[in-house]
């Protein structure tokens, strides 16, 4: 039984949102990061108040462009639902705005403003009370979780024999699981960075395979998944574009690798699409995309219902703790630097991984903050009250 919300320094039953909320539009760090290349990420950061002076933070990745979206979405679609309402209400809060979006948001930027309220919200619950949040969610595991490193992207000059070198790099490191992206060059020439990276890892280490929605049908991608079969990959990662559900369930009938997918998906019912048409067998589910903690939750509730596994994409601040709350859920993707997850740049402290194991954050709630002196590099605050 959760003790009354007056324990440990709560002075009355409320938690109430003063909601001073600082929208945040941050261009963050420029880097070329993958091919064809990306130089320019937008993320929306969030800080949420309670009337306690306990403050909750919420952030997610806008694109490359755009970001002024999410911005206009928090302002003035959704604080207003929150500012003078108790956090601990956060399942109401998210249906409040689920329903005040119908017409704008149920996916896209505004739907990831949803997520990035929500995840304050239970960041803000859990600082309350001096838990880490994978403790105030109910933990299956209390210290460590299992990785796998991702990376393998393409660069220019980058060959097979380097894209060996660096899955070997990570096996080295101690993780039992790695990722590679395929999918951008002929089948023959992606075949030869597959059997690199294998040969490389060996045979007991699993080695994922992601497409970054790169084929168009099945026939295109059964050229690729002939080949890449021998080498006995964990899964193939969104091998279509994200709405096309029914190309996934078709490749997942015709190929004994397990196809993962969900990364961008929004909402439980689109998952439940993909559960009902046998389109995946690995929810990649984002928890800041696809509506907040409290949404992610269901997902992977009625994943387990399919005996489907959890392994959420990106932000693994954000996953670790949720995958340790989580009965169904293997991986955390792990990025072991800021060239792709530059948003690592913004906070004032990393998770640690040893041996594949990502060592949880112990302080309360998500375990870190913003490192304001980075973020005011590259953008502003607005606050609404």
């Amino acid at each position: 039984m959760m003790p009354p919300p007056s324990w440990r320094g709560v002075p009355n039953a409320t938690n109430r949102i003063n909601f001073h909320l600082h929208g945040r539009r941050s261009t963050g760090p420029r880097d070329v990061i993958c091919y064809p290349t990306v130089l320019r990420r937008e993320y929306g950061l969030v800080k949420v108040r309670s009337s306690d002076g306990v403050e909750g933070i919420g952030f997610c990745y806008v694109g490359s462009a755009g970001g002024e979206l999410l911005r206009v979405a928090v302002e003035q679609l959704l604080a207003p639902i929150l500012i003078g309402r108790d956090s601990y209400a956060v399942e109401g809060l998210w249906q409040a705005m689920y329903q005040e979006a119908l017409l704008q948001g149920r996916s896209g930027t505004v739907m990831r403003a949803i997520s990035i309220l929500d995840t304050a919200l239970w960041d803000l619950n859990a600082r309350t009370h001096s838990l880490p949040i994978h403790k105030y969610l109910g933990a299956v595991e209390l210290e460590t979780v299992p990785a796998y490193a991702s990376g393998g992207y393409y660069l220019e000059g980058k060959t097979p024999q380097m894209l060996g070198d660096e899955m070997a790099s990570y096996v080295e490191m101690g993780f039992k699981a790695v990722k590679m992206k395929a999918g951008r060059l002929s089948p023959s020439e992606d075949e030869a960075r597959v059997r690199a990276a294998r040969e490389a890892v060996g045979p007991d280490v699993e080695l994922m395979i992601d497409i970054n929605n790169g084929w168009r049908d099945v026939t295109e991608a059964l050229q690729y998944v002939r080949r890449f079969e021998q080498y006995d990959p964990y899964f193939i990662e969104e091998p279509f574009s994200p709405d096309d559900v029914d190309n996934h369930a078709r490749l997942a009938k015709q190929t004994r690798v397990p196809i993962a997918t969900g990364e961008i998906g929004y909402g439980r019912w689109y998952h439940k699409e993909l559960l009902d048409k046998g389109a995946a067998a690995i929810l990649q589910t984002d928890a800041l995309v696809c509506g907040g903690i409290s949404e992610w939750r269901r997902i992977a509730a009625t994943a387990a219902s399919f005996g489907i596994v959890m392994c959420p994409h990106w932000f693994h601040d954000v996953h670790a703790p949720l995958v340790a709350a989580t009965q169904n859920a293997r991986y955390v993707e792990f990025f072991l630097d800021d060239q792709v997850l530059n948003f690592r740049r913004l906070i004032d402290r990393q998770l640690t991984q040893k041996g594949g194991r990502i060592a949880l954050h112990q302080e309360p709630g998500l375990g870190f903050a913003f490192d304001d002196a980075a973020v005011a590099k590259y953008g502003r605050w607005t606050e609404v009250s």
